[in-house]
């Protein structure tokens, strides 16, 4: 089964065309370096929860919306691997200083596939 690295991030509403074509780019590069998929995702349907929502966990302002993304590998030592190349491009390097979105609230994390159907 797959192995998937998740991401939340806010990203100012009037940056969402910029965003997209910072992700289309990066998507590029996890998918050359041997990424599975690449997938990103803009709010529709997300309340402002009363403990805890996606809004919430990444501090979203009033101004922002939420971009909930994903990336699939085949295992967790494949993600690695991927990102070990990832992380040394210089297209990577060079794009982080101009990514649209406040990089300090992103919330991420690798997790292990538990049930796929």
């Amino acid at each position: 089964m797959a192995y998937v690295d998740g991401f939340v991030v806010a990203v100012p509403k009037g940056r969402v065309d910029e965003y997209r074509e910072f992700s289309r780019k990066a998507g590029e590069v996890w998918k050359e370096y041997g990424a599975r998929s690449y997938v990103e995702t803009v709010a529709d349907d997300v309340p402002y929860g009363e403990l805890t929502s996606f809004p919430r966990a990444v501090q979203a302002k009033d101004d922002e919306t939420v971009v909930f993304s994903w990336i699939t590998y085949d295992s967790r030592e494949h993600r690695d691997q991927v990102n070990e190349q990832v992380m040394a491009d210089p297209r990577i390097k060079s794009g982080m200083d101009e990514a649209p979105f406040d990089g300090k609230r992103m919330i991420y994390g690798g997790f292990s596939t538990l049930l796929e159907m």
